[in-house]
């Protein structure tokens, strides 16, 4: 083995290795999700070296500029107010997802109207339209390829009630491929990090992995006995989870499509699932009003977090996997830490439903969607709200930060899009 080049991940911090081995380059990271600004860097090198062979003794000063950058950058205060760019007139009729690509240079959005637009972050200006669909299109990603956030996004997947999935490119507008085989709308999809396999979830109660190069179907995911409403890989790409309306979460092998856990514990339709970063945890989100905190190695449920009154319709980790934020229908967000369980901070003000609720990829702010027409920006620790973004005229479903923390997207019912910087 051969070490190429050092590449930084600011978040969640890690360094990445880009190394040579029998003439293949290849990449592994060194994770330091519990990097501090006040972290000892000698220590933290002492540990990297002991591990990884690649970081030899002619490396160790390149590590230590490296890992004092992330303390750099972790460091940095947030303050920024945000203001209103830009309202774009997206579509003729509602949107349904918005979404960011990696480097935060260019968002999709999905419309009841059958077609995806690709616009430019910096401008505002629409790049391309997506046509093909013949029904609306419900889900859509970027694919975001595994190590510097730089490597470009250069695929984006739409699902559709027409039962189909598509590929593009992002740069031309062009479509790869429409996967056909599921007998339901397609509601919910995601690329691994690897940016090898798609997987989609249907209404028709299965789940199906597609190879994104040639569009082929790799495996069809049984089991579940409702519809599949989440989808979601863990970082290293080698499993999937799929929620359903069943009230259960099931993790599937990507490599063999078999099914590893049924996690059964929820006493109502599952909302949302995803894995923490270093694929340990899963939590889910339920309409049961609860979360769950599930070990992926086992299956076995390992808290349940209560505190709501009404339906959870979102929950996420930050991106170091230490926290756990919720949103719910009795209108309020709830932190959580990821390690003791407990419930740290609860975000009340919103006058109806939050359906969306993201943190930014520094972790120190969150952002939640709400019915009332307002998105609001928050201290994740103590549940201040430091910003109201107003104007929307309808319900907004959904929210993004860029990779930089320092622009948002809004969707909206009103037909518009909003970029605020």
């Amino acid at each position: 083995m051969r070490l190429k080049r050092f590449l930084l991940r600011y978040y969640p911090p890690g360094i990445i290795l880009e190394y040579e081995q029998s003439n293949v380059l290849k990449t592994k990271s060194i994770d330091l999700l519990d990097l501090k600004p006040d972290t000892d860097v000698n220590s933290v090198v002492e540990e990297i070296v002991r591990k990884e062979p690649l970081i030899t003794a002619t490396k160790i000063d390149k590590v230590k500029e490296l890992i004092e950058r992330l303390q750099e950058k972790i460091s940095q205060q947030d303050d920024k107010r945000f203001y209103l760019f830009k309202v774009l007139r997206a579509h003729i009729l509602p949107s349904t997802y918005v979404a960011f690509n990696k480097s935060g240079s260019m968002f999709i959005t999905a419309s009841y109207d059958r077609t995806c637009k690709v616009w430019d972050t910096a401008s505002g200006e629409e790049l391309h339209t997506l046509e093909g669909h013949k029904n609306v299109v419900y889900a859509i990603a970027f694919n975001n390829p595994y190590g510097h956030y730089s490597y470009s996004s250069d695929k984006i997947a739409t699902g559709s009630f027409d039962k189909t999935a598509c590929i593009w490119s992002t740069e031309r507008g062009t479509c790869y491929h429409t996967l056909r085989g599921h007998n339901g709308e397609v509601v919910c999809l995601a690329f691994n990090p690897q940016s090898t396999v798609l997987v989609t979830g249907s209404m028709d109660h299965t789940a199906k992995l597609w190879d994104i190069v040639s569009g082929a179907e790799i495996a069809s995911l049984h089991g579940h006995t409702g519809e599949i409403i989440s989808v979601s890989f863990n970082t290293r790409g080698d499993q999937v989870i799929t929620a359903s309306f069943d009230r259960t979460v099931a993790i599937w092998d990507v490599r063999t499509g078999d099914k590893i856990h049924t996690m059964i514990g929820h006493t109502a339709e599952v909302s949302s699932a995803q894995f923490n970063w270093d694929c340990s945890r899963i939590v889910t989100g339920s309409m049961d009003k609860t979360c769950k905190l599930w070990d992926t190695l086992s299956g076995e449920c390992v808290a349940t977090l209560r505190g709501h009154d009404d339906e959870v319709l979102d929950v996420v980790f930050d991106s170091t996997g230490q926290y756990i934020a919720t949103a719910s229908a009795d209108k309020t967000g709830r932190v959580y830490d990821a390690l003791s369980n407990m419930c740290i901070a609860t975000l009340v003000g919103h006058q109806a439903e939050i359906s969306k609720i993201s943190f930014n990829p520094q972790g120190n702010r969150l952002i939640t969607a709400s019915a009332d027409k307002t998105a609001r920006i928050w201290d994740p620790l103590t549940g201040e709200c430091k910003q109201i973004l107003e104007g929307h005229t309808d319900e907004i479903f959904s929210c993004a930060f860029n990779y930089e923390g320092n622009t948002i997207i809004t969707g909206s019912k009103d037909n518009t899009c909003r970029i605020w910087r």
